[in-house]
């Protein structure tokens, strides 16, 4: 990570207030608004800004801070910005969205993030929606195989859609009618799934659902190493588990996570520490041994450099904004 980067992240981390009740996403390149369907997006998120508010597994939220730092494991989502601008930081590269952009995550990944574009009168805005493997694994049968074999980034971003975009606001507006969403919200979300097999992002997609591809056992490598980050890992046995050779294991985790598999670990450990900091009041260095680190001075290094600050001031700048929530997504 270049030094230009981490000095911009200190410094919008220590100038601004942290609000992380959201969710939203970002690319390397911000493209125009889209017609009609997504004015009608707009309006019907901004109408209901105040998170959360949910309809079947969506959530519309809202950023009121002209810049916000969060930081934490983006699940498997569909995230659509509506309205502003956001910096999403995975491994070494940057993703930068604007309004009408969509971004798909395919496996769980530890992100680090920046708002840069709100105001508290007009906020940063944006609807996500969580992936059902299940449901992409029955669609997967309607859609034309022709991808080519190996494994791809689980992160990509696309310009606006307008079915995406308007299958998306019938979402929402079930929110003005609640008692239609048991029965019409399953419906737009598969809509939604099917739309995004179909789409600019359907290699990205096809990877996780098909049936024993590289993708999909470097996930199941990714649900272990979740659930258990604070011990020390082998690379052979993780190896073992995706039934790949070291090497093939190494090259075939960081093309799908942007990340090695010791720097996925590293930044899980990070984030549960933060989480113990903010939300069981845990002082740094007893948080730093119980997610693994055996060195409280090797362990502030790190954490500032994923999220900005050191582990004090990060965890009373979150205090002092009244936020208790470190989720990216």
């Amino acid at each position: 990570m270049s030094c230009a980067r981490l000095s911009r992240r200190a410094k919008l981390a220590a100038s601004y207030p942290v609000v992380t009740k959201n969710a939203e996403f970002n690319h390397r390149r911000t493209l125009p608004q889209h017609g009609r369907g997504y004015c009608l997006l707009r309006q019907c998120a901004w109408r209901r800004r105040r998170p959360p508010y949910r309809c079947s597994r969506s959530v519309a939220v809202q950023q009121s801070s002209e810049y916000h730092h969060s930081g934490g494991i983006a699940e498997p989502l569909l995230g659509i910005v509506i309205q502003g601008r956001k910096e999403l930081f995975v491994g070494d590269e940057t993703y930068v969205s604007g309004p009408g952009q969509h971004l798909v995550i395919t496996v769980d990944l530890p992100v680090a993030a920046y708002i840069s574009d709100a105001t508290p009168q007009k906020p940063h805005l944006g609807i996500k929606l969580a992936l059902d493997r299940t449901l992409l694994c029955e669609l997967l049968a309607t859609a034309d195989p022709t991808d080519a074999p190996g494994s791809r980034r689980a992160i990509a971003l696309s310009p606006g859609d307008p079915r995406l975009l308007d299958a998306a606001r019938r979402l929402m507006q079930l929110l003005s009618t609640p008692r239609d969403i048991p029965v019409l919200a399953p419906l737009i979300v598969r809509e939604i799934h099917y739309l995004l097999l179909t789409g600019d992002q359907a290699p990205v997609l096809r990877q996780i659902a098909a049936g024993d591809s590289a993708a999909q056992r470097i996930a199941e490598v990714i649900r272990r190493l979740r659930d258990d980050f604070i011990q020390p890992t082998s690379i052979n046995d993780l190896a073992r588990q995706a039934h790949m050779s070291p090497s093939a294991f190494h090259q075939h985790f960081k093309q799908v996570t942007s990340l090695s598999p010791l720097q996925y670990q590293k930044q899980l450990r990070l984030v549960e520490a933060r989480r113990l900091m903010l939300s069981d009041g845990v002082k740094a260095e007893r948080a730093a041994f119980a997610v693994g680190y055996e060195s409280a001075s090797q362990f502030s290094r790190e954490y500032g450099r994923l999220f900005g600050a050191p582990p004090l001031s990060d965890v009373t700048r979150l205090r002092r904004s009244g936020d208790r929530q470190v989720d990216v997504v």
